[in-house]
């Protein structure tokens, strides 16, 4: 069976402040280490109230002084925001004080709006020089070349694994095109996730960072003791996706019982298509699901998103899915 990660958004629920979700994530993190997840990712997102990691190295680092043997890492840096060498460096210093532990995601979109992109000073075309930029930072990372003027410090010799992330197939064909590991956002956008995973699985070249293909896909689960507990709780995620149709972002809403009763027929198949890949039951439900997609998508590590209100429902949610995770492997164990 393939590994299982995290993906913590640091959601701020309503009525809660930064610090608590950024304390919230660091207890996540710590159980998620306990129960066998491999990695711990965060994602830059700027001007919204409801996401506490927006300083993505700096919760980075929180998480993994608190924690001993999970990966942690950028799931991901949005790398138009910033020069390659400021995050060479970053992540450099990340790798010096946590060895081995590391991961910097790569993401082209600007993770915010135009307006908050010109707060960042960053030009709204910086993306389309998002390949030399991926190029640079590698090189950057690397080992020091002989007439190297420019260097990391720290960060020259380092080598943090790179990711690609992406919802489309440019991303797909980059991380590609370059033989890095790549990860899908079917968490939120899963319309081309298979026809990216063909595209980068046909197109890979060894590198040597990587010898064959790995691909990540995100998915929502929310599970709890029963259906109904978790079709509740994923009445959060719902209404958020609702919100944001409507141009209202916030902070993380309480669930509620009939959310058909919140939003249009409309936000309900926009919402509903954002959140194809989400797996919303009690074990039994959820581990269906999830085995089918696995089935479906071979791929080689999934990655768990869960917007989830309560913090004590959302490390249950988690700790289920770990299980379904461990009796996978047994079954697969045992039949081979």
């Amino acid at each position: 069976m393939p590994p299982i990660s995290v993906l913590d958004l640091a959601f701020i629920p309503q009525g809660s402040t930064a610090s608590d979700a950024l304390h919230r994530s660091l207890d996540l993190a710590q159980h998620a280490e306990q129960w066998g997840y491999k990695r711990f990712w965060l994602a830059e997102h700027h001007n919204m109230v409801g996401i506490a990691s927006a300083a993505t190295s700096v919760v980075i680092g929180h998480i993994a002084s608190g924690t001993k043997t999970i990966r942690v890492g950028a799931g991901g840096i949005m790398l138009p925001n910033h020069a390659p060498m400021i995050i060479a460096e970053q992540f450099g210093t990340l790798e010096s004080l946590y060895p081995g532990r590391i991961d910097l995601g790569l993401g082209r979109a600007p993770g915010t709006d135009q307006r908050t992109l010109r707060a960042l000073r960053r030009d709204p075309s910086a993306s389309d020089a998002f390949p030399q930029d991926v190029l640079e930072l590698q090189a950057l990372l690397g080992p020091l070349e002989e007439g190297q003027v420019i260097q990391a410090v720290p960060g020259t010799g380092t080598q943090v694994p790179l990711w690609i992330l992406g919802s489309s197939l440019f991303g797909a064909q980059l991380a590609a095109m370059l033989g890095l590991p790549y990860a899908f956002a079917s968490h939120f956008a899963p319309g081309a996730l298979m026809q990216a995973l063909e595209a980068y699985r046909a197109r890979f070249q060894p590198s040597e960072q990587l010898d064959r293909s790995y691909a990540m896909a995100g998915v929502n689960v929310i599970a709890a003791e029963t259906d109904e507990e978790a079709r509740r709780l994923f009445t959060s995620a719902q209404q958020q996706f609702a919100n944001m149709f409507r141009g209202t972002r916030g902070k993380l809403p309480p669930p509620i019982d009939d959310i058909e009763a919140y939003w249009s027929p409309m936000e309900k198949d926009q919402a509903s298509a954002m959140l194809a890949c989400s797996f919303v039951g009690s074990r039994d439900t959820v581990r269906r699901g999830l085995k089918a997609f696995l089935d479906n998508t071979g791929v080689d590590e999934i990655i768990i998103a869960a917007a989830i209100y309560d913090h004590a429902a959302r490390l249950r949610s988690y700790e289920i899915a770990a299980d379904i995770f461990a009796e996978l492997s047994q079954e697969n164990l045992t039949k081979a």
